[in-house]
């Protein structure tokens, strides 16, 4: 029953929030377009429920969005408008129409690139039987992950070796006390 309201609240929610905020989207896009010299909504594959792939949606921050996918605070490839997008998390508002398509949900494990939740084993897997999240506990523990990875030598290393494990840790425990109440005090503390 507590599922079914989650999926009647992402619904509704994503709705309210798209009515009240696609000025801003359009404003946020425009200045995208004008600060990278590219179309200023960027998609990208994920994976997705089920390992299911899908297209996530942002707005632009970067000049070139090819090369690493782990990106650090000082990564030379962010404009200075990606850098106040990213900060404020204003890049994420397009994923209410990643919600409204039924492919994530606004608490849950945030979804990857392929290459790291695809490739989990056994009971690890209990991340992909659910949506993936615009936000959610493991977002909240590293809200500062772009600047923890910018002090260090080897991100690639670090993300895979410490980041990405401890991830998956928060994920799994989330899940197996999951509750419609810890939904809600997750999303508050991501607004404020």
């Amino acid at each position: 029953m507590e599922r079914n309201i989650k999926v009647i609240f992402d619904y509704l929610l994503a709705i309210i929030l798209l009515i009240f905020l696609f000025p801003l989207i359009l404003i946020l896009v425009i200045l995208s377009t004008f600060s990278t010299n590219k179309f200023g909504i960027f998609s990208q594959i994920r994976v997705g429920k089920g390992s299911k792939l899908f297209k996530i949606y942002k707005i632009r921050s970067m000049v070139v969005q090819k090369g690493d996918v782990i990106t650090a605070e000082n990564d030379p490839r962010i404009t200075k408008f990606g850098h106040f997008i990213r900060a404020t998390k204003l890049d994420e508002f397009p994923q209410l129409f990643n919600i409204l398509k039924g492919e994530m949900s606004f608490i849950g494990p945030r979804p990857d690139v392929p290459g790291y939740a695809d490739l989990l084993k056994g009971d690890d897997r209990i991340i992909l039987s659910v949506k993936p999240g615009v936000t959610g506990p493991a977002t909240l523990f590293y809200k500062n992950e772009e600047q923890l990875l910018a002090f260090q030598e080897n991100k690639n290393t670090y993300n895979d070796k410490i980041i990405w494990p401890n991830k998956v840790k928060i994920n799994i425990d989330y899940l197996k006390s999951w509750s419609l109440k810890k939904d809600l005090i997750i999303l508050v503390k991501t607004i404020i």
